[in-house]
Formats: C-alpha cells, structure tokens, sequence
C-alpha cells in the first residue's frame, strides 16, 4: 500500500530548490538592496486573505531575522541555517520572487 506522507522526493527536484537558495544568498550578497525586494514580498504576502498557517509561519520568522539583525552576512547564514527557522524560510521561495 502506497503512503503519500512519506513520499520521497526525486533528488533532481531537492538539487534544484538547493540551486535557487543558493543563487538567491549570493545576490543577497552581492547587493544588499535586493533586501527591500523580499521585504515588499513579505508585505505583499501579508495583504492576502488566504495563505496557508505555514506561508504565514514564514512571513512571521523572517521578521523575526529582520529585527534580529540588519547585517547581510547574519540573513544570509539565517536563511542557510539547519534549524527550524532556516528550513522554514527556503520552504516557500516565492518569498525570494524577483530575487534572480
């Protein structure tokens, strides 16, 4: 019998959010201004009605690296973090839209 929940990804896919992530943190780094793109997402994503609980978890963390610190270096390793805010915020790459 077949269980969706535990579905494994195909490793093609996991390698190409890895990519995006990565391309992503080195723009952040390569010019600091491309901040005010993720934090017009967040505030775009924050005006709709209907986001899912996790989308809105995300939206909510990535505030809290916002007030943690406004060092590029400290968002950038934040976003690139094995904990659970790290994960939370590479989960929904469209908060990263117009980043590339």
């Amino acid at each position: 019998m077949y269980n969706s929940k535990h579905r494994i990804r195909p490793a093609n896919k996991q390698n190409q959010h890895t990519d995006f992530i990565a391309k992503v943190v080195q723009q952040l780094r390569d010019d600091e201004s491309k901040l005010a793109i993720i934090k017009s997402n967040l505030e775009e994503y924050r005006q709709q009605r209907f986001l899912k609980r996790g989308f809105l978890t995300a939206i909510e963390r990535f505030d809290w690296v916002f007030e943690a610190s406004d060092n590029i270096e400290d968002i950038c390793q934040q976003i690139l973090a094995d904990d659970y805010i790290g994960q939370r915020l590479r989960r929904y790459p469209l908060l990263f839209k117009g980043i590339l």
